[in-house]
């Protein structure tokens, strides 16, 4: 039982970093924009929305 428990807490603690992990191998990082505008993922940057 302690070995269960000592592996459940190991993958809970490297699970951030798995994560954290996979996103870097995109070569993208996330970003915000203002409100009243959209990520444009062809140009990098921030764009008004339009409707």
């Amino acid at each position: 039982m302690k070995i269960k428990l000592v592996a459940a807490t190991l993958a809970l603690a490297l699970a951030p970093a798995l994560v954290a992990a996979e996103g870097c191998s995109q070569g993208r990082q996330a970003m915000s924009c203002a409100e009243g505008s959209n990520f444009d993922h062809a140009t990098g940057t921030c764009v008004p929305v339009t409707t």
